[in-house]
This record gives structure tokens, C-alpha cells and sequence, in this order.
């Protein structure tokens, strides 16, 4: 077995409303209540993280994919939003959308669209993140295939 550690120090000199800080090997941010949930809404937040470490993975996962598919691309892009609920003052995290846009060469055959379609949803089911999301939040994947135009 593989094992790899990842470690994180965070710093909170105040209380609720106070400006805190992360840092990890390769990040250091500002961290602080996001201004919808009226906190100060300086550097990123544990919404926005989640968020960010599930679309990471997505996407590199399904580049991963595509590489050993030998699937050829002129682009990779993807907009992914987190759904947050509160009701009664109980803060859910619902769900989270991948809307990942695969430009594939304008050469592609529809095999290519259609490959790149299952690779899009095995990533979804593959990535680690969504896997140790899976139960507790919903993941949700709107892929777009296209041809490059030019």
C-alpha cells in the first residue's frame, strides 16, 4: 500500500469574524466566513474550498483520462458551482455541478464525442474527492462536447 500524507497549519487569532490564515506546501491564503454567511468575506472559505478540491480532481482526472485514451483536445475547461443550504440555522452543503467544456480537434469523429461524453462521466465517479463526498454531498455533471471551429 501507497500512502500519502498531506499536512495543512491554520492559524484563527479571533473569533468569529476574525481573518485567519492556511498554509500548505504549495498554497497560503487568507481564510475567513464568506460575506453571504455575513462574516467578512476576506480569502477563501470551506465552501469555496470543498469546491475547489472537488473540481480539481474532476479535471485533472478526467485529462488523466483522456491522455491514456488518446483522446486529442485543443481545450479543457470547467465552471463548477457549490450548493449551500441553510435552514434553521443548520449549514448543508447539497450539492456540487461540474460543467466541464471538452473542445475536442475540429478532426474529431463522433466516436470522439461519445468517448469523450463516458470519460467525462467515469472521471465524476472516479475522482477521490467525489468519491469520499459520495452519501453526503450530490455531484452533479453537465458536460458540454464540442469540435474546435478553427
Amino acid at each position: 500500500m501507497t500512502e500519502h500524507i498531506f499536512h495543512l497549519k491554520a492559524n484563527w487569532p479571533g473569533l468569529r469574524n476574525d481573518i485567519g490564515d492556511i498554509e500548505t506546501k504549495n498554497m497560503k491564503t487568507a481564510i475567513s466566513i464568506p460575506k453571504e454567511m455575513d462574516g467578512p468575506g476576506i480569502g477563501t472559505n470551506p465552501d469555496e474550498m470543498l469546491l475547489g478540491a472537488a473540481a480539481t480532481c474532476f479535471i485533472i482526472t478526467l485529462a488523466a483520462m483522456m491522455e491514456r485514451s488518446r483522446l486529442d483536445k485543443s481545450d479543457l475547461t470547467l465552471e463548477s458551482e457549490g450548493i449551500v443550504d441553510v435552514t434553521k440555522g443548520i449549514i448543508t452543503y447539497q450539492k456540487i455541478i461540474h460543467k466541464p467544456l471538452i473542445t475536442l480537434k475540429k478532426e474529431a469523429s463522433d466516436k470522439d464525442i461519445t468517448l469523450a461524453r463516458k470519460l467525462a462521466e467515469k472521471a465524476e465517479s472516479s475522482c477521490m474527492i467525489t468519491r469520499a463526498l459520495k452519501g453526503n454531498v450530490e455531484v452533479e455533471l453537465q458536460a458540454e462536447v464540442v469540435r474546435d471551429e478553427e
